[in-house]
């Protein structure tokens, strides 16, 4: 398969497509994703409807593990991160490749063993992990659980001594590192939810305590400082003070660090103002500095773990809706809504993500009138995209192609005003592949119960 190295490939008059992995534009001027017509995909489906080109979604990941495999001499792995994208089909396709698992949930665990994914390969992480989910963590074996707090460190010392069983573990520490992101995906920073903060000794105790833990085998440390991160120095940084600490743990606990996870949180090209590195820079600027600091304090070189979700799967996923109505405010601006918005796509709304966007049936006309993209949500802020261009000649019937929402679109659907979820494709060498149904209205109402009489008093 023919990948482009830069992502818009085509000028169409005033405007320029944004295109990804396969996708191209027929002589019809239809978009095309994967050898398939999206037109026809959407009439065949139905839409809304999220469209995965499998084959970007494969090159993304050899390019992980081509970028560890320079290193002869390191161990690593590459985890997807599920809460991404999780579906059976998603974590089978995972699974081709060898690559480890990430789950953040009883359910997102439940997937990954009902996938068939080796439990061995599985990463379990969470800031409030149930016992329900624990106990189903410590019965598939999985290979190692992310302890986030002393509430799970020491339950999970509780669970595996009353089974006799042990768990391998890494700490999630707060390395104090705040990436260029929203500060609703920032992670890394001390004002967080997650993990054991370092500078304040929660860290120091929580190493303690599990090096006292019977149960527990403490392999190392995890950090995940941000996501949609476009530069390597947050990664860098949070290593290197990560490695301070370490040092202090081996000379005071006699502790080494055999496994650094670093995270994830790679960025990818949402719009033209994006400008993500090559996935391989992130790598080997992570290398480099674990491999540096490792030197200079005198310490073993860990294994590397890292866990990228939406730089595996973000740019693979495109979501088709079909244009309904339009509302034109002279001075203002023109609305075009679709039959989707929020319930299936919540970034926006959440935390202003920004998108492109193309009229999947009219890709070769100039685009040359900027519209907001609404959704049908009861919502004044269902809004997809607050300026997107599109041709003057798109109109009620028309399939719009929203591009880059592979990630937590299908993971974050709601079912705001009771709207069904969409389906969703696969798409690879002019074949689409349903992998998951469209939910009827029938889905929507399956675990209602009706009200129960009483007699009136």
């Amino acid at each position: 398969m023919h990948f482009h190295k830069k992502a818009e490939r085509e000028r169409i008059g005033k405007g320029r497509l944004l295109l990804h992995g396969t996708q191209t534009v027929s002589s019809e001027g239809h978009l095309v994703i994967g050898g398939v017509d999206a037109v026809e995909l959407a009439h065949e489906f139905g839409t809304p409807l999220y469209v995965y080109d499998t084959a970007l979604i494969r090159e993304r990941i050899r390019q992980f593990k081509t970028a560890f495999a320079a290193y002869k001499e390191l161990e690593w792995q590459v985890a997807y991160a599920s809460k991404a994208f999780s579906t059976i089909a998603m974590i089978q396709l995972v699974n081709e490749f060898g690559l480890s698992l990430d789950v953040v949930s009883g359910g997102e665990l439940y997937t990954a063993l009902k996938a068939g994914f080796p439990a061995e390969n599985i990463h379990f992480h969470g800031n409030n992990k149930s016992d329900d989910e624990l106990v189903l963590a410590l019965d598939a074996k999985i290979g190692i659980d992310i302890v986030d707090n002393f509430y799970e460190l020491e339950r999970l010392e509780e669970l595996c001594a009353s089974r006799d069983q042990k768990m391998e573990i890494l700490l999630r520490v707060t390395p104090g590192v705040e990436a260029h992101t929203h500060e609703f995906i920032m992670t890394g920073h001390d004002d967080t939810k997650f993990g054991f903060n370092l500078d304040n000794g929660m860290a120091d105790r929580a190493v303690l305590l599990a090096l006292k833990a019977p149960h527990l085998i403490l392999k190392g440390v995890h950090c995940h400082i941000g996501s949609q991160i476009f530069e390597t120095e947050g990664f860098v940084r949070a290593i290197r003070i990560i490695f301070s600490y370490a040092e202090k743990w081996k000379d005071a606990y006699g502790f080494t660090m055999r496994v650094l996870n670093v995270g994830g949180g790679f960025g990818i090209k949402y719009t033209e103002e994006d400008l993500p590195l090559p996935l391989s820079k992130y790598i080997d600027s992570i290398v480099a500095a674990v491999c540096e600091e490792s030197r200079a304090r005198s310490l073993s070189i860990p294994a590397i773990w890292i866990e990228p979700g939406r730089s595996i799967i973000g740019e693979s996923g495109t979501t088709l809706y079909t244009v309904g109505a339009s509302k034109n405010i002279p001075g203002i601006r023109k609305y075009v809504a679709v039959d989707g918005g929020m319930a299936d796509n919540i970034r926006p709304a959440l935390y202003q993500a920004h998108y492109a966007a193309i009229c999947a049936n009219r890709a070769k006309d100039v685009a040359d009138q900027s519209v907001t993209i609404a959704g049908k949500c009861c919502e004044n802020g269902d809004v997809l995209i607050k300026e997107s261009r599109l041709p003057e000649s798109c109109r009620s019937g028309d399939i719009l192609a929203v591009l880059c929402t592979g990630a937590y679109g299908y993971s974050m659907a709601s079912h705001y005003n009771r709207l069904p979820n969409p389906a969703v494709v696969f798409v690879e060498n002019g074949e689409a592949d349903l992998v998951v149904r469209r939910e009827t209205y029938d889905d929507l109402i399956s675990n209602d119960l009706p009200l129960k009489t009483y007699s009136a008093h």
